[in-house]
């Protein structure tokens, strides 16, 4: 399971793991209780954490930005309760991403950031570099992967060659062989020309 791997389903609690995808939904399995389930997508809508985006007072951030500050400041600022009234909430935001844009940012979705954060690392999933260096990793092969049908291609051109190569040595002999039987029968054909003719003498009566 990898962080690219998990979405938030409008109208469900909490993050699940996209299983298989399907025409009318998904199969998603729950990152709390495991649980596995349809969900269709008439009724909900599936939001990668990967593509969401948060406001702050310069450009927007990824959400990843934001769980990285939080897991870097973990040890001076704990990580709050979702649970916690408004004002507790604004201030820990203040303290690990002053960044954020107060007027866009609810504190209900600074809630749901917590929240987020909590299912994360109980699955440990807040991993950002690896899975960084994990999509590197994975791309490359890809590169080698398209270059190896080339390589055996031009092996395959190679062999091809030297397969050639034995069956005209082998008709080598087949060529020895025939100008051996043409002398031959040209022999044979000479020594019948040189063979004196005999006649028979027809007997003369007495």
């Amino acid at each position: 399971m990898q962080y690219r791997e998990i979405v938030a389903v409008t109208g469900l609690g909490g993050l699940f793991q996209l299983l298989a995808s399907k025409q009318d939904g998904a199969i998603v399995r729950s990152l709390e209780d495991k649980s596995t389930r349809f969900v269709s997508s008439r009724v909900h809508n599936f939001t990668p954490l990967e593509s969401i985006e948060v406001f702050t007072t310069g450009d927007n951030v990824n959400l990843t930005a934001v769980f990285k500050a939080i897991q870097e400041k973990e040890a001076q600022f704990p990580l709050i309760e979702a649970k916690a009234d408004n004002n507790a909430i604004k201030s820990y935001f203040r303290n690990v991403f002053p960044e954020f844009d107060e007027d866009r940012v609810y504190v209900s979705d600074m809630k749901k950031m917590v929240k987020w954060y909590t299912i994360l690392k109980a699955n440990d999933l807040l991993k950002f570099e690896e899975e960084a260096e994990e999509t590197t990793e994975t791309e490359a092969p890809a590169v080698a992967e398209e270059a190896k049908p080339k390589a055996k291609a031009k092996a395959k051109k190679e062999e091809g060659v030297a397969e050639e190569a034995p069956a005209a040595e082998k008709a080598v002999p087949k060529k020895k062989a025939a100008a051996k039987k043409a002398a031959a029968d040209t022999e044979a054909a000479e020594g019948e020309e040189k063979k004196p003719k005999t006649t028979r003498k027809k007997k003369t009566e007495e």
